[in-house]
Order: structure tokens, then C-alpha cells, then sequence
């Protein structure tokens, strides 16, 4: 059975990147932009059709654009399918991706100057490789794309990245490749331990939510012990993606080295894919493990939110104060996810799009500012809201919404977030959910601390630049992604439902598979 319209979205992608690639220096700008359109106006045609029920992974989910065929038959290993669909988990990151494509390819026309056609195409061979990870639902075909979004990353950030671009590249490469072998042994052994017939991710999740936990599977172990070890490895793969503290590292370097568009998509969808992972494998596949060590599991959440907040506030780069800041913000996804509540579950999913938003934003106007100035660092300018006061004005707004300014969407997620993690029921004594949630609100005082203190060094005052260029306000087609990225973020703070209830839908029967999902 095959519907075609995922296909089709992965195939005009792909077809653009290697037309884009072929294409003269000088038209491949405009044409990668003008080609990106088209996966937009699919992404918001499957949106405004959308008629999917549930989650995807769960028996009663009803998937929206499915297609399913068998790819390859391994005689007495798990058959291999093209198993691809969404529902109301993966669709609203398509579009998030989509989306942010393209506006990254207009932020890029300005400081991308060299070897144009290639940059441009491996920015779309990046989206196809993305928009195949959420709605890839057979582990094969997944992990093909989840791999094959690496080798556009690596080029784009060694090739066009700043003074130590191929450290960056490399480290980030070693770090997430180690990490995906990893996870791939966890889940391998959970599929080969449980006896399933297929890669098939539903398939995957109802055996193991079936399986008895006394059951012998390989080697003597029990099947509770087999899904401890699988749900431990291929949490620290994903976690390696998020990124969680202490495997972080790799993002402050691929940030600072990362050309801005780069920078943009790296934070805005790529590091969704870590989070999605974990809902998907992690928390719907093996809920009881789950729960069972939620403690620990927040434990790294707020770690992550303080301990990358605390960062930020030490940097003088405004490109490392925005990734630590990412570090920070993905922690309360993780947050959510183990409350196993509505809106904990909810929560963290719209987290991903409204962070996805708001990084966006914050990059791409610190990129604006370097493409006219120079420079990043806190010390070396101030007053520069009278030279750049439209690209000022909105990274303001943009840092307010990294804040949780009401009527953003970076409050409606954080709200969503503490208010199912406040919910949950685990834990005992002075270890418990409402504790550790606590915790994370704490966060928010620190990020208000450091981005209030670096745009008041730089933005504000009397004007002085340590650079000896000329600086005026950014050209139209710079501030015009940020006024979009704006737009979408006030929308959605306005009315979340525009992604929430589909989301709810998809996130309730996860957060239902633990005590019914709380209140």
C-alpha cells in the first residue's frame, strides 16, 4: 500500500538538491529557495489534511499519508519494509523543518559567497534527510535517514565553517556516530531478544509492551533485564543528539564553527531528532523502564537546564550563548517526557517546535549582526540598537520568548511542561516530580539573567564597535526570515492549538501507558 505523499516530499527534495548542485553559482541561492517552497507547500497541504488518530507506535493509532511495502525478506531475521506515515507527533516537525529551510537558505544569501551550488544543495539534501527520520516507522529505513543526515552536516560546517571548522566536524561526527552504534546495539537486541519479525517500529513497541518480564529471552536474561539494558543504550545514543550534560560538548563547537544557516538548522530541527527518538523508542516503547528510573532521568534533565544556563551566563560569544542556552532548553523536554502526563508528554513535544522556533530566531539574528560587524563578542560593541534597530527589535522579542514572555510560544511550551511534570506521581520523600520540577522553573531566572546582561552589553548605550566597519541597518532580505520566525513564534503563544491538539492527541495514549497518564 502505498499513498505517495511522503514520497513525493522526499523526492522533490532530493531532486532539488541535486539540481541546486548542478546548477551555476550565481542562480543557486534564488533556486534552492525557490525550490525549498515547494516541501513547504507539501508539509502545510498534509497540516491543513491531516486525519491521523493517536500515536503512530500504539496499537489504536490511526496513521495519516501511510505507506507500507516490503523492501527486503532475511528469511529468519525481522523482515525489512518501506513503512513510512505521521501523526500528531511527526507532522508538526515536518513543517517546523520545511519551514525553516527555507528561511536558513534566505539568511544564507548573504554571507555565503563561495561554492555556492554545493552549499545550497546539501542544505536540501539535509532537509530530505530529515523530513525521512519523522516519518521513517521501520528502524531500517530510519536509521538510513537518521545517518545520512550526518554527511550533509559534516560538509556543512568543515567546508564553510569558521577558523576551526573540520575540529568542529570531525567531533561532532565521532561524537553522533558513536553514539547511533550504541543505540543501534540496544535496539537490536531488544528486537532479536523479543523474538520480533519485523523492524517495523509498532511492531517493536507491542511486542515489548506485551512481553512478559520473567520471560527468558537469550542467554538466559529476562526480558525485564533485556529492555533495562536496550532502553540505557539507546538513551545514551539519543542523548548524545539532544544533547544531555555531560555528552554535550560537541554542540558549543559545531555552533561557533557552523556558518549561520547552518547554525539555524542545527538547532532548530536537528537536535529535535534526539528528543523525537526518545519519545518514540525510549518512552513509548518501554514506559515501565521508564518510570522506574525517572529520578535519574530528571536528574539529567535539570542538570542539563541549570548547568547549560550557567554556561551561557559565563560566555562572551553571542553564538555560544545561544547554544549553551539550546543545551539548557532541551532539558525540559526531557522533563516532560518522564512525567508521563498530558501536558508533561504534550509539553515537551511542543517544546521541540517552539524551541525550534526560537533558536532559529536567536542564530539567525546574531548571524545578521556578524554579517555587518564582524564580530560576536559581548566586548567588542554596544549601542547597536540605533545602527540595527529592526534586527534589535526582533532578537529582543526572540530573547523575551526564550524568556517565557506570555503570548509567545516559548511560555505556552514551558507552561505545558511544568504543568504535567508537576503532575506526575513518581518519587517519594524529597525525591520526587514536584521537586525536580522546582528545579527546572529555576532555569528560567538564570536565562533571563544572561540574556538580559549580554543584550544590555551590546545593544544598548552609546555606540561603539571594535571593528572598522561601516554598520547600518541589515538588508531586507536578512531582517525578513527574522520577521517570519517572529511571526510564527507570537502565533503560536497565541494559539497553541494550531499544533497542540493534534499533539495531544498523539502524545495522550504515552502518557496513558503510565497510571493514566495523571491528571
Amino acid at each position: 500500500m502505498i499513498n505517495g505523499t511522503i514520497e513525493a516530499l522526499i523526492a522533490i527534495t532530493l531532486v532539488g538538491s541535486f539540481v541546486v548542485m548542478a546548477s551555476p553559482d550565481r542562480y543557486a541561492a534564488k533556486l534552492a529557495t525557490a525550490w525549498s517552497l515547494l516541501p513547504v507547500v507539501g508539509s502545510l497541504y498534509m497540516w491543513a489534511n491531516f486525519d491521523g488518530e493517536k500515536n503512530a507506535l500504539l496499537a489504536d493509532g490511526k496513521l495519516a499519508y501511510q505507506s507500507q511495502e516490503m523492501w527486503l525478506s532475511l528469511g529468519p531475521l525481522p523482515d525489512i519494509q518501506w513503512y513510512v506515515g505521521v501523526d500528531g507527533i511527526s507532522l508538526p516537525l515536518i513543517v517546523l523543518t520545511t519551514v525553516l529551510t527555507t528561511l536558513a537558505l534566505v539568511s544564507a544569501w548573504t554571507p555565503i559567497d563561495e561554492r555556492q551550488a554545493q552549499f545550497f544543495g546539501l542544505v536540501l539534501f539535509l532537509e530530505a534527510g530529515l523530513i525521512g527520520v519523522f516519518t521513517a516507522l521501520d528502524f531500517f529505513a530510519w536509521f538510513v535517514f537518521w545517518e545520512a543526515v550526518l554527511v550533509p552536516m559534516y560538509f556543512l560546517i568543515g567546508i564553510w565553517g569558521g577558523p576551526r571548522r573540520k575540529y568542529a566536524a570531525i567531533k561532532m561526527f565521532v561524537y553522533t556516530n558513536v553514539a547511533s552504534l550504541v543505540m543501534f546495539i540496544g535496539f537490536a537486541a531488544l528486537v532479536f531478544g523479543l523474538g520480533v519479525d519485523s523492524f517495523g517500529l509498532p511492531a517493536v513497541t507491542e511486542a515489548s509492551l506485551a512481553a512478559d518480564p520473567a520471560a527468558e529471552t537469550f542467554f538466559g536474561v529476562n526480558v525485564e533485564t533485556l529492555k533495562a539494558a536496550a532502553f540505557f543504550a539507546m538513551f545514551a545514543g539519543f542523548a548524545v543528539k539532544v544533547p544531555v550534560v555531560p555528552v554535550h560538548t560537541w554542540l558549543p563547537d559545531a555552533h561557533v564553527e557552523a556558518p549561520t544557516p547552518v547554525s539555524v538548522l542545527l538547532a532548530g530541527v536537528l537536535l529535535k531528532m534526539g528528543t523525537y527518538a526518545l519519545l518514540r523508542f525510549n518512552f513509548t516503547m518501554m514506559p515501565d523502564i521508564a518510570n522506574v528510573n525517572a529520578p535519574i532521568i530528571a536528574a539529567f534533565a535539570v542538570v542539563s537546564i541549570i548547568y547549560g544556563a550557567m554556561l551561557a551566563l559565563a560566555q562572551s560569544d553571542l553564538k555560544r550563548i545561544v547554544a549553551y542556552s539550546s543545551v539548557s532548553s532541551m532539558g525540559y523536554v526531557i522533563l516532560g517526557l518522564v512525567a508521563y502526563t498530558l501536558y508533561g508528554v504534550g509539553g515537551a513535544t511542543f517544546q521541540m517546535i517552539s524551541h525550534g522556533l526560537i533558536s532559529g530566531l536567536m542564530f539567525m539574528a546574531v548571524g545578521v549582526i556578524y554579517n555587518t560587524t564582524h564580530t560576536r563578542m559581548v566586548t567588542d560593541m554596544s549601542g547597536m540598537a540605533d545602527k540595527m534597530p529592526y534586527t534589535v527589535g526582533i532578537l529582543i522579542a526572540g530573547a523575551f520568548g526564550y524568556m517565557g514572555l506570555p503570548l509567545m510560544s516559548g511560555f505556552a511550551a514551558e507552561f505545558y511542561v511544568f504543568l504535567g511534570s508537576f503532575q506526575a506521581s513518581w518519587g517519594s520523600g524529597l525525591v520526587n516530580a514536584q521537586l525536580f520540577t522546582a528545579l527546572g522553573m529555576f532555569g528560567i531566572v538564570i536565562v533571563a539573567g544572561y540574556l538580559l546582561f549580554a543584550m544590555q552589553r551590546t545593544l544598548f548605550g552609546d555606540f561603539r564597535l571594535e571593528t572598522d566597519y561601516e554598520v547600518g541597518p541589515a538588508p531586507l532580505h536578512d531582517v525578513a526570515p527574522l520577521a517570519a520566525l517572529l511571526i510564527m513564534i507570537i502565533a503560536l503563544g497565541v494559539a497553541p492549538d494550531i499544533f497542540f491538539e493534534m499533539i495531544k492527541d498523539a502524545t495522550g495514549p504515552v502518557a496513558d501507558l503510565v497510571n493514566g497518564g495523571g491528571a
